[in-house]
Order: C-alpha cells, then structure tokens, then sequence
C-alpha cells in the first residue's frame, strides 16, 4: 500500500543487484517509492520522519488554530449560548476524532498512508479556504446561510482530519525498522519527540493566530491556516524519494491479506458458526495441529479458538481460519478494555478548548502595556509543558526508571498511560478549586487575575505527556502491523468519544439544573453558573475509571515489544 510507480513487469534482476551491491543494505519488507527494496542508507529513518513530521505540524497549527478559539466564535459571532456553544465544539471535536477510525481503514484495506494523507490534505484546503470565506462579507448576508456554511466548512477540516491524522504517525513510524536494534530504539523517541515537536511549534503560532482572531479579523484567524496547509502538503511532497513503504509478503499472500478488518470479523464469525460443534478438548487438539500458540494469548478469549476448526464445505472453504488470523482478533479484542477505560481521559481533555476558555474570558487578562492575553491563548501552555518535560520525562525519568524497573524502556506503557491518567484527576480537582475561588472573588467584585489557570493547564500538559503519548504507541504497538493506521485512529477515538460523552453529559446537566427556574451549572452568565460542580463530577468519575482501569492493566497480555505490568 502506498507505492508510487509500480510496474507489472519485473526488474531488472542483475542491474537490481548492482544497486543494492552499489548503495548497500536493504529494508526487510519495505520498498521505496518506485516499489524497489529500499536501500537502509538512502531511505527511511530519521531524514524521511522530519519531512512527514512536517506536514503534521502545519496541519496541527491549522486544527488548533480552529479548535482552541470555535467557542468565543460561536458566542461571539454566532450568538450561541455558552452550553450550546460548549456542546457544538465537543461534538465537533469527538466527530475529528472519531472520523480518523473511517480513514485508517480506507489507507490500511485500500489506499495507502501515503495517498490517503495527499487526499487529506486536499480536504483541509477546501475546507479551511471555505471556513475563511464564511467568516468575509463576501457570502450573502443572511445568519442562517452563513452559519451552514461555516459548519459545512467546519466537517470538511474534520475529514481532512479522518485521513491526515491516523495515516501520519503511523507512515513516520513506518521509516524506522523493528527488526533493527538501533532503528527500533529511535522508534520509541520517535513518539516522544513527535509530540515535541507539534506543541513547540503549535505553542508560539497559537497564541499569535488567537490574537489574531480576537483583536484583527476572523477572515485573516481562519486564511493563515488555510496557507499553512498549502505548505504543509508541499513540504510532504518534497521527501517522497525518501521514504520507505511497507509490503506484507509475496502477491498471494497480498491477496489473502486484502482486507484486514474483513479478515479480523471472519474469525467471529467462524467462532459464532463452530459454537457447538467443539468441547475443548477438541479444541486443544486442533490448536496443536496448526500450531504453536503463544504461551498465554491463547488462554485468553479461547471462544475463539473455535473458528480454527476446517469445514469440507466448499462453499465455506474460503471461510476457514487459521491461526495468525484467531491471534490478530484476540489481540484487536484485547484493546477494548484499555481503550473504554482511558475514555474520561477524553472526557476530561474535552474541557480545556471550552469551560477552561471561558473561565479565562471573565479573569483579569492584562499585562504588560494595557496588552490583554487573549483567553484561548492559555491554551499555549499545554504544549509550553509538553515542551519542559518531555526533554526529562526521556533523559532523566526513563533511565531513573530503567535503573529501578530493569526494565528496557522504564515504565511500561500501560503504566505510563496510568500516570497520566492519574494527574488528570488531580488536575480536575484543581481546576474545582480554583474555580471555586474565582466565584467568591466574582461575588466580592474583584478579578481574579488569570495566572491562577496556569497550574490546571500545566499538569494538562504533563498528562498529555505520559497518557496521550502512551496510547499512541501503545495502540500502534499492539495492533496487527496492517492495522497500524487503525491503531492510530483508536488512540484518537479516545479523545473523540469523550468530547462526545462531555457533550451529552453538557445536555443533561443543564437540562437537570435548569429546571423549575433553577440556576444551570452552564448559565450564560458564568459568575452564575457552577462549572465547579461540572469539575467535581468528572473528577469523580475519572477515579472510578482509573481504578477499573488499573485491574484490566494488571491482566494485560502484551504482544510485540510490551511487557508485562507486574
């Protein structure tokens, strides 16, 4: 998937071997871009990584340029309401992340990383030049035409998202071998430094674009992006010759390896179809004959195993699995527990772009020269800590943990999702408090000065670094190596599905607290609401989640290069 130039003939074997004789080592399993064995030396690695690390930045300066600032649009130039508005930018958000699952799996079963992220980028321009004209006089003048057309511009940047996000992470993984040991090693960096390297460029250019959008033209807040996708796409172009493209075996296999996803559902329903032919010792028996099975994935979800049973059908014959097949299903199955327990981490996440935003709205902002700090700019902070501690959580966390754990990369994975996990509760209830605060000082007629949200949105940081880091290579790691671009998207439909359920939740707290002519904890008027409350809730709920998340952790059966959690 993902190569340029093919050709149905075959080259050259002599002047083939000259070339690998001439440039040197080749890359298991990977080709370059006009589908040759691509030469270690002259492609991949770090080089092929800057360029897609590249694209991603601009496309990250452009979704953040949009998100961190869509509430203040949405009260401000199309009148919402603030819960209306809240709800809206979750909805949106959880549909940018919840999308991504659509696009991995057209780039794993069809497309190609590669051209899936050119298509993506097309998109992010249309959309982005689209959202720019809806924010111009330019349009006719009616509310209602130009707010369709704003959110018709707004789902547009979301597909681009669906194909952009899942596809670039995993197509810059893609240029460090696994089985090399010193490329392997720089895999693991690699999602560090890429989280790195998008919040120190995203951190600066969104306090700038938010200033922008406040103070001078929303047209201008909404163009720059548009450009910055321009540039991105071009910047990605350019390292084409260099980059390495996966294959997975000869032709035929290909052909038996077309559809992943389809691959993964044959085995539940060959395990649903063999329900009451097998007692388990039959199953034993069968297991033995296809082979050894790993020492303890196979004790898990061992309703499975039922699907490795041949049938004489013909017409079934190409129904059979085998059992690399029943594997790669237990390993997908394996996942949904992480997965549906690091959801109130998204949940959590979903409030910095909204309530977070609009507590800074009503907080003294002024500093130097009468200069007031637009209130969407404190999101800058989050990547400010991602930029601090990521330097340490590397050079001093991991091998302080090494020389404890004697583990090989510290702390496992699940352990670090963990972490972070456990800083966003503690960063809910500060946020409470400080809240709190705020409210009493409302009441009295003073402003708080905004400095006071600094602690909730650096431990955000914090957390992002250990959770969100984490589930991007736990979920790329643990996958099937063809669903790496789902595995991706899985990371980002965490995020999705939380801004959904903040969302939902939202509707049904004010609902709730607004009935019978009682104060919603969402009042327009903020110094009326109690958002305090909302914070609270959710802190709660995140230790709930955090303790069910520590016992399916504990029994987590790693595959790949995870290691266990005792």
């Amino acid at each position: 998937m993902g190569i340029i130039s093919t050709s149905n003939s075959q080259p050259d074997d002599v002047s083939e071997i000259e070339r690998v004789l001439v440039d040197g080592e080749t890359v298991s399993g990977a080709v370059d871009y006009k589908g040759r064995p691509a030469i270690r030396s002259a492609s991949g690695y770090w080089r092929s990584a800057s360029f897609i690390i590249g694209v991603e930045v601009t496309e990250r300066l452009c979704y953040y340029g949009i998100q961190s600032n869509l509430i203040n649009y949405l009260t401000e130039r199309l009148h919402q309401s603030t819960a209306t508005a809240a709800k809206n930018v979750n909805v949106w958000v959880g549909t940018a992340s919840l999308l991504p699952l659509f696009g991995a799996f057209f780039a794993d079963s069809y497309l190609g990383r590669y051209r899936t992220i050119i298509l993506a980028s097309f998109l992010y321009i249309l959309g982005l030049g689209l959202l720019a004209l809806s924010a111009s006089g330019m349009l006719p003048s009616t509310h209602e035409f130009q707010t369709i057309i704003f959110f018709i511009s707004l789902y547009l940047v979301a597909l681009g998202q669906a194909g952009h996000k899942p596809c670039t992470q995993a197509f810059g993984a893609d240029q460090f071998d696994e089985n090399h040991p010193k490329e392997s090693q720089e895999r693991s960096s690699f999602f560090n430094w890429w989280y790195f390297t998008l919040c120190a460029f995203c951190s600066l250019t969104l306090w700038v674009l938010n200033y922008i959008q406040d103070n001078l033209s929303w047209v201008l807040g909404f163009g720059i992006p548009c450009l910055l996708m321009i540039f991105g796409l071009i910047i990605f172009l350019l390292g084409t010759k260099t980059y390495r493209f996966t294959i997975n075996g000869d032709e035929n296999e290909k052909k038996k390896k077309k559809n992943p996803f389809l691959r993964i559902a044959r085995v539940f329903l060959a395990a649903i179809r063999n329900w009451k032919r097998s007692s388990p010792s039959d199953i034993a028996i069968k297991e033995k004959t296809c082979g050894t099975l790993p020492h303890q994935s196979s004790e898990q979800f061992k309703f499975l195993n039922k699907a490795l049973f041949v049938t004489n059908d013909s017409k079934q014959n190409e129904a059979n699995c085998n059992l690399i097949e029943v594997e790669e299903a237990k390993a997908v199955l394996r996942l949904l527990p992480i997965w549906a327990t690091s959801l109130v981490y998204g949940l959590a996440s979903a409030q910095v772009p909204t309530f977070f935003t609009k507590q800074g709205l009503t907080m003294d902002r002024n500093i130097l020269l009468g200069f007031q700090i637009p209130p969407a700019s404190l999101q800058f902070i989050i990547p400010c800590a991602i930029i601090l501690f990521t330097p340490f959580y590397d050079f001093i966390f991991v091998p302080l943990a090494r020389s404890i754990t004697n583990k090989p990369f510290g702390i496992t994975m699940l352990q670090r999702i963990g972490i972070g996990m456990f800083i966003s509760i503690i960063t809910l209830a500060i946020a409470a408090l400080i809240e709190m605060r705020r409210l009493k000082e409302a009441k009295e007629a003073l402003l708080m000065s905004v400095w006071w949200l600094i602690p909730q949105y650096f431990l955000f940081g914090i957390a992002d670094v250990f959770t969100i880091v984490g589930l991007q290579e736990f979920f790329y790691d643990q996958v099937p190596n063809e669903l790496r671009s789902m595995g991706v998207a899985m990371y980002l439909s965490v995020l999705g599905v939380g801004s959904l359920l903040s969302s939902f939740m939202i509707g049904v707290i004010e609902e709730v607290s607004g009935k019978d002519g009682g104060k919603s904890w969402f009042d327009d008027d903020i110094n009326e609401a109690h958002i305090d409350y909302f914070y609270w809730l959710l802190s709660g709920l995140s230790l709930m989640a955090f303790v069910v998340y520590i016992c399916f952790a504990k029994s987590y059966i790693y595959g790949k290069k995870g290691i266990t959690l005792e």
